[in-house]
């Protein structure tokens, strides 16, 4: 999974872009890709993790994106226990 921060995210049009922390180009989210939380909740700055996928095109899309926590945890680790 990639780490990156959200540029924006236009909720009315469905769309907008994710800054990845290493790699080449920003690239575009579609609210498809969204997983875990709602568009409403991807206000620039945010930290996320995601796929990156580059298109036939040559366009890089994120895919499988999550908000990250505040303390770095995935919002999808929510509940799950350390085990030992």
């Amino acid at each position: 999974m990639a780490s990156g921060t959200i540029l924006w995210f236009d909720c009315a049009r469905g769309y907008g872009f994710v800054r990845p922390l290493y790699g080449p180009r920003d690239a575009f989210i579609h609210a498809s890709a969204i997983d875990g939380a709602s568009a409403a909740a991807l206000v620039p700055g945010t930290e996320v993790e995601f796929e990156l996928v580059q298109t036939g095109d040559g366009r890089v899309v994120a895919r499988h994106l999550v908000p990250r926590r505040p303390e770095g945890k995935r919002r999808s680790d929510r509940g799950r226990q350390s085990g030992g």
